[in-house]
């Protein structure tokens, strides 16, 4: 702990548990004045609690929701230093078989919800002259996919293009807007919805030879909030341990 975000407040949108969670323990660790949002009630309260943070119900697809959020932030804190958006939904669905139904409730809160939560803050912000917006995104999508996760890559995609925009139109402000791209992290809902075997088969295929930790994207996260990435906006930070990088099935070799 080196104080690294002293009296910054932050607003960690999606962080009751798992990689929010982990965001909101790592800058409370490092000094920062937390709000939390999540649509999970009792999670979000509970961690709010052990954080010494506050806690405030909202589903960031809708505006009042998003508005609500940021207006507590400030109107406890006086100000919005640093906002993570990690709020995000991935139900499994072929394409095929995906109503259009289910194809918006996930724009809707992956996406939507980005652009409602960052244009919230924004207003702050920029009469701040200062601020860091972070979005959670994901190697699926910008980078690769798999069967069943069609809108779930699309809105992972839209949301780099997002960051990529606001960070241009942002930047006369002093706001800085990048994003996390995860791999494949054990939390909660994995343990919960995925087999031993299959965890396994996925940790094989990653160069480092295991999955991410949530703690591993709350550094990259750390990072970005702090004024070590003063002059980074507009990108990206993959953090995937190698995921990406074998061009074929087989990674093995002996280093000795």
């Amino acid at each position: 702990m080196t104080g690294r975000l002293k009296d910054r407040a932050a607003l960690v949108v999606g962080g009751a548990r798992g990689i929010g969670a982990a965001i909101a323990e790592r800058f409370a660790q490092e000094g920062a004045r937390l709000v939390l949002a999540d649509v999970e009630e009792q999670a979000g309260e509970e961690r709010a609690r052990a954080l010494n943070a506050l806690f405030v119900r909202a589903d960031v697809s809708q505006p009042d929701d998003a508005e609500r959020a940021v207006e507590l932030t400030v109107a406890q804190y006086g100000r919005i230093d640093i906002l993570v958006q990690n709020a995000g939904i991935y139900p499994w669905t072929l394409i095929e078989n995906i109503s259009p139904e289910e194809w918006d409730r996930v724009f809707a809160v992956n996406m939507r919800g980005t652009f409602l939560v960052a244009r919230a803050a924004l207003s702050h912000m920029k009469a701040q002259k200062y601020g860091r917006m972070i979005f959670t995104s994901s190697i699926t999508g910008p980078h690769v996919t798999s069967p069943g996760h069609g809108h779930y890559s699309a809105t992972k995609a839209a949301i780099n293009g997002f960051i990529r925009a606001a960070a241009l139109e942002f930047a006369p402000y002093g706001i800085t807007v990048n994003g996390i791209e995860p791999g494949n992290i054990l939390t909660e809902g994995m343990k919960a919805h995925r087999s031993e075997a299959f965890i396994q088969q996925m940790a094989s295929s990653i160069p480092l030879g295991r999955l991410g930790t949530p703690e591993d994207v709350a550094n990259a996260f750390l990072f970005l909030a702090s004024d070590e990435a003063a002059y980074i906006t507009g990108t990206t930070i993959v953090v995937d341990g190698g995921q990406l990088l074998p061009e074929g099935g087989n990674i093995g070799i002996n280093p000795d």
